[in-house]
């Protein structure tokens, strides 16, 4: 990765992993992890779609995640991205698709993520868990 994106808030998440987390619990903003998601190169942007939609799936998407995180999106409901998220079960080609369409994927996955994983936290994670991604320190208190 490029840049501060390769720097490691603990030393064991990747870059991806920090920023998608950080939108996802609104310590970032959507806009701010699109930003640093452009800055990188073509094959990077690929490791990044295939990566975020593995989170996805952990989290187990349902439709209704779908259907929210591509409101949050900012992303048209008729884009590649977006209708493949809606499918029942989705399709994760991601990076597969063409480059001018891989912006609007991420938006789209860092956003169904965000919607699947805030629910998680609520139920599944409701009242502490193990998970250090569920943990992240708020801005200006990274080690």
């Amino acid at each position: 990765m490029s840049g501060d994106s390769s720097e490691d808030w603990r030393g064991t998440r990747s870059a991806t992993e920090r920023v998608v987390n950080e939108v996802a619990q609104g310590l970032r903003t959507l806009e701010s992890g699109t930003a640093w998601f452009e800055l990188l190169s073509q094959e990077e942007r690929k490791a990044v779609l295939r990566e975020v939609a593995g989170y996805a799936m952990q989290a187990h998407i349902t439709a209704a995640d779908g259907s929210a995180g591509v409101a949050r999106s900012g992303v048209k409901p008729t884009a590649n991205a977006s209708v493949m998220i809606c499918m029942d079960p989705p399709r994760y080609g991601f990076a597969d698709l063409p480059a001018e369409e891989h912006v609007k994927a991420f938006r789209v996955l860092v956003s169904v993520f965000s919607v699947a994983d805030t629910r998680r936290r609520q139920t599944s994670c409701q009242g502490g868990c193990g998970h250090s991604w569920h943990n992240l320190p708020a801005p200006g208190e990274r080690p």
